[in-house]
């Protein structure tokens, strides 16, 4: 049974501005709506199965790499916290985990 998905604050202002990005790099919707769905297929699998990410170092925080994108995730009980979502791209020292 898939679990209940909780986004944080700091998650969907990621995901929102990552989709701004695009929107503006390419002065359409098409890659923005099309990198979204792709995000939700990636949550929803998550939710069915919590352990398809990679442990971190921080107790019950997972990874799942999605494209260029880390979205990290927590399992808690019957929930799934998405924490937040990550340009793999980007100086791994100012990683949150």
């Amino acid at each position: 049974m898939a679990k209940q998905i909780i986004w944080t604050r700091k998650a969907q202002l990621d995901r929102k501005e990552i989709l701004e990005y695009w929107r503006e790099h390419n002065h359409s919707n098409t890659y923005s709506i099309k990198l979204n769905l792709i995000i939700k297929k990636a949550i929803t699998l998550i939710a069915a199965h919590p352990q398809i990410g990679r442990r971190t170092n921080v107790d019950n925080v997972r990874v799942k790499l999605v494209r260029e994108y880390l979205i990290f995730y927590e399992e808690r009980n019957k929930q799934i916290f998405i924490l937040t979502i990550w340009d793999s791209r980007r100086n791994p020292e100012n990683l949150p985990f």
